[in-house]
């Protein structure tokens, strides 16, 4: 007897696989909600759709199933560079906005909002699929069809808490012009099926962005930040940043009452531990390769040091590598070309937590006859010192995701867990250095 299609889809909304992309939500009428959105934030069915529904939902999900080498054929097959870690692509460059404006407001050098802002300003989009906070509960992302320069400035920098940008499907189907679309990889790779698939709802899509991604966390995560402070009711958020001020930024929160807590963001990153969504840790893009370009910070001594923000951006498909070039020709954005073999020593340790920690994972997750993901393709080959690294990565996860490390945590002063939390990385990098850096560009 086959399994219904809604059956599966409970099973995935129910477990890790779950990135909550919102694509279920959005084709799904208003039969599929998310609820809880300050808590587990899942998708649940209301009402439940028929087997039609349920199947085209299906296909658009990326959280069990997403075929790399089949997609990356279908839409980069004369893409002239391919590397297992960063993906197809025709350049990678240090890069920035000119403008000194979207360059301060971006989380590192601006680059998707100019891209965003150019590719609107010359006619080329009539909108941009973006994510901002929300502006009844500015504690929660929201997102949103921009169609001016300020839209898009205002859904600017890094939401480091649960977004799910394709519930907005419904309106990206309907709109009337050509849309960019900004998403996550779970999310970007949603769209792609929904393309390779021929469905109405993506036919406005014109272009595909994306930041670099490591991890998503629950908003607990905000709580908590909060209640180290002091301050219990998060209902009184006026505002919420995650990357504030002078590159690379701090977590900034201010309060109704005039209060205001900051904290940068190296330190606030203790958060991560505590309170991220565990599909993160099997989600195997690190640089969003799907996207016709994507962005991250370039993290190097050489560009840290300088404040502003760098920005590492990697072009993909000919349109994006025709939209940079002529950014560039008319002086919107500066770009170094950057080797591959530079490019991921610079996010090694993103790369190895991508394609080698989350390979592992999923292995001792299909041992422990949990669900995994299927992506087509798998990396192997590590030595026994990183399946114990990975042990050792994985305890430390699951002890503090626990509600005692969390309360625990939650009466130090976050300034004085924050730096401790660095220096603790600091120590973790240097003694796993040659664990991580081994073979990492073969």
């Amino acid at each position: 007897m086959s399994v219904k299609s809604i059956d599966e889809l409970r099973r995935i909304m129910k477990s890790d696989l779950c990135n909550r992309c919102g694509s279920c939500a959005g084709l799904s009428g208003g039969k599929i909600v998310f609820t809880d959105r300050e808590g587990r934030y899942r998708p649940v069915v209301v009402n439940e759709p028929d087997e039609a529904e349920a199947r085209r939902m299906l296909t658009a999900c990326a959280g069990k199933e997403f075929n790399f080498p089949e997609f990356r054929v279908r839409f980069y097959d004369n893409a002239p560079e391919f590397h297992t870690y960063t993906g197809p692509y025709f350049g990678i460059y240090i890069a920035y906005a000119e403008d000194d404006l979207v360059r301060r407001t971006g989380a590192s050098g601006g680059m998707l909002s100019a891209i965003l802002i150019y590719l609107l300003e010359s006619g080329q989009i009539d909108g941009a699929v973006v994510t901002g906070m929300d502006e009844e509960k500015p504690w929660l992302t929201r997102p949103y069809i921009a169609t001016t320069r300020q839209q898009i400035l205002d859904a600017a920098q890094s939401k480091y808490i649960i977004t799910s940008v394709n519930e907005l499907l419904p309106d990206i189907a309907a709109f009337n012009g050509r849309l960019a679309y900004v998403g996550l990889p779970g999310q970007v790779q949603s769209i792609r099926k929904l393309q390779a698939a021929g469905d109405k709802s993506v036919a406005s899509i014109k272009y595909i962005f994306g930041p670099f991604y490591g991890n998503t966390l629950h908003f607990s995560s905000v709580r908590s930040f909060l209640k180290s402070y002091k301050i219990k009711d998060y209902r009184n958020i006026s505002r919420l940043w995650f990357r504030y001020g002078e590159w690379p930024g701090n977590m900034r929160v201010e309060m109704k009452d005039g209060r205001s807590v900051e904290l940068p963001k190296f330190h606030a990153n203790y958060l991560i531990p505590f309170h991220i969504v565990r599909n993160s840790l099997l989600c195997t893009d690190l640089s969003n390769e799907f996207t016709d370009i994507s962005g991250g910070d370039a993290w190097a001594p050489v560009y840290e040091e300088r404040g502003k923000g760098f920005s590492m951006v990697i072009v993909r498909s000919t349109e994006g590598n025709r939209i940079l070039k002529e950014m560039e020709q008319k002086q919107l954005v500066r770009l170094q070309p950057l080797r591959e073999d530079e490019a991921i020593t610079m996010h090694s340790h993103g790369y190895d937590l991508k394609k080698r920690g989350a390979f592992i994972r999923i292995r001792f997750r299909r041992m422990l006859g949990l669900q995994v993901p299927d992506y087509g393709y798998t990396v192997s080959g590590f030595t026994a010192g990183r399946y114990l690294m990975e042990l050792l990565i994985d305890a430390l996860f699951l002890l503090l995701s626990t509600r005692l490390a969390r309360t625990t945590a939650e009466l130090l002063p976050p300034a004085t867990i924050g730096r401790l939390f660095e220096k603790t990385r600091t120590f973790w990098k240097k003694a796993t250095y040659s664990i991580k850096r081994e073979n990492l560009n073969q």
